[in-house]
């Protein structure tokens, strides 16, 4: 069992990260931490104002030297995010690819997927409806 993420578990569970993004355990049992979940708030003035985002984080044995998988549950339209599951392409979304950092933790994730939400070829992007999943 990995050290960080039994850091991340901590500051997941208390909260003490941003208020825009959370993220803890998907099963409390999971002892490998290996299935995460996480949400984003929407940021203002954007298509995605006012929806909450749920993903899902899949942290391999090889995590953090190797970046997680990361997949929207909710529909979203991003250019990075495959349309017909809502995977992340970390070809395009350079923090889970050639960018990746040993030290880049599941916050920041949400968190740079939160900013690329509100960059301007982004926040004015159509979006599929409300409350709408990928199956």
């Amino acid at each position: 069992m990995s050290k960080v993420l039994l850091e991340e578990l901590e500051k997941g569970e208390k909260g003490s990260g941003s208020d825009y993004c959370s993220y803890g355990l998907a099963d409390s049992g999971d002892v490998s931490l290996t299935s995460w979940n996480g949400t984003i708030l929407g940021p203002p003035h954007s298509s995605h104002e006012n929806r909450i985002y749920g993903l899902t984080i899949k942290c391999g044995e090889n995590y953090p030297d190797q970046p997680p998988t990361v997949k929207f549950q909710s529909k979203i339209n991003l250019p990075f995010v495959d349309q017909s599951n809502g995977s992340i392409d970390s070809s395009k979304f350079k923090l889970l690819g050639e960018n990746w950092k040993r030290s880049t933790t599941i916050e920041t994730i949400l968190s740079e997927l939160r900013k690329e939400m509100s960059t301007a070829a982004n926040k004015k992007l159509q979006q599929p409806p409300e409350g709408s999943t990928y199956s």
